[in-house]
C-alpha cells in the first residue's frame, strides 16, 4: 500500500470506503451512505438521531450553545455595532472614523492599504449595518460550526480584503465602507459548501434558496443607489473559492484548520498585493 492510499480519509463507519465528506456536527467522516442533509451540510448518523420521541429544548440553552460554539460570530457583530455607536454617539468621532479608516482608491494609491481591511468594519447608517450584521447572524454560525473558528475568522476576512481589492481596482473614486463583501464571502462560502448536497432532495432545496437569495442581493444595487456592487462581487468569488479548495481537505483531524487557514490567508494575501502593486 502506498503512503498516498494508507491516509486515505474513510467513513467512520465503514473503513471499507474513501470519502470527503464530513458531519458537520462533529467533523467525523463519512460516507454518502451515512449522509443525513442538514440545514447546511450534511450529519453523521449518531447527530442526526432524535434523542428520544419527545424533547423539550429551552431557547435560552439554545443561545448559550450557540454563543459558545461560535464566538467569532458574535464577536464580529460586537465589534462592528460598537464602532457604529461610537460614531452615532458623537459626530466627531464619526468624521474621524470615516476619514481615516474608509477606503478610497486614491488614498489607498498613496499607500494607505489597510483601508481594504479597517473599512469592513465600518458602516454608513442604522439600516447599513443593521442588514449586514442580520446576515453575519444568520448565516456566519452554520460556517463557523461546520469549519471551526479559526477556519471561519480567516474566510470572513479573506473576503472583506477580496472585496475592499476589487473596488479599488474598479471602483469610483469615492468613501466606501461597510461588511458586505465579507458577508458575501459567507455567501459564496455557503454556496460552496451545499454545492455536494445538490443531488439530494433537502440538499436541492437549501441549494437553490441560497441562489435565490444571492440574486436577489446581487441585484440589489440596480435598485439603491451608492452601492458598492463590486466589493460584492469581490467578497463572493473569494469565498466561493476558498471554501470550493477546502472542500478538498480532510476534516476531524488534528491540526486539520491548519490548511484551511492558510488557504484563506494565500487569498487574502493576493488581494493585497493587488492593491498595492497593480
Amino acid at each position: 500500500m502506498t503512503s498516498q492510499e494508507s491516509q486515505t480519509t474513510v467513513c467512520y463507519r465503514h473503513p471499507d470506503r474513501p470519502t470527503r465528506l464530513a458531519c458537520s456536527n462533529c467533523g467525523r467522516p463519512i460516507c454518502v451512505e451515512c449522509s443525513n442533509d442538514a440545514a447546511v451540510g450534511q450529519k453523521c448518523p449518531e447527530c442526526a438521531a432524535p434523542e428520544g420521541r419527545h424533547r423539550v429544548v429551552d431557547a435560552r440553552t439554545i443561545r448559550r450553545v450557540d454563543r459558545h460554539t461560535t464566538p467569532i460570530t458574535y464577536l464580529l457583530i460586537a465589534i462592528n455595532v460598537i464602532i457604529f455607536l461610537l460614531g452615532a454617539l458623537d459626530v466627531e468621532i464619526e468624521r474621524r472614523i470615516i476619514t481615516e479608516g474608509a477606503q478610497h482608491p486614491i488614498l489607498v494609491d498613496q499607500g494607505e492599504w489597510w483601508r481594504v481591511i479597517t473599512a469592513t468594519f465600518l458602516h454608513g447608517n442604522v439600516m447599513h449595518v443593521a442588514f449586514n450584521m442580520w446576515a453575519l447572524w444568520l448565516f456566519g454560525p452554520a460556517l463557523e460550526r461546520r469549519y471551526g473558528s479559526a477556519s471561519f475568522a480567516a474566510l470572513y476576512l479573506a473576503s472583506g480584503i477580496s472585496g475592499g481589492m476589487l473596488y479599488h481596482l474598479i471602483g469610483r473614486d469615492a468613501y466606501a465602507v461597510g461588511a458586505s463583501g465579507a458577508i458575501f464571502g459567507l455567501f459564496g462560502g455557503l454556496i460552496a459548501a451545499t454545492f455536494r448536497q445538490r443531488h439530494t432532495l433537502a440538499g436541492r432545496a437549501v441549494f437553490s434558496q441560497l441562489l435565490v437569495l444571492l440574486a436577489i442581493n446581487l441585484l440589489i444595487p440596480f435598485v439603491v443607489p451608492n452601492v458598492a456592487w463590486e466589493a460584492h462581487v469581490g467578497g463572493l468569488v473569494a469565498g466561493l473559492l476558498i471554501a470550493g479548495a477546502w472542500d478538498n481537505l480532510p476534516y476531524g483531524e488534528k491540526g486539520s484548520a491548519v490548511p484551511r487557514v492558510v488557504v484563506a490567508l494565500v487569498v487574502a494575501l493576493i488581494a493585497i498585493a493587488a492593491v498595492i502593486f497593480v
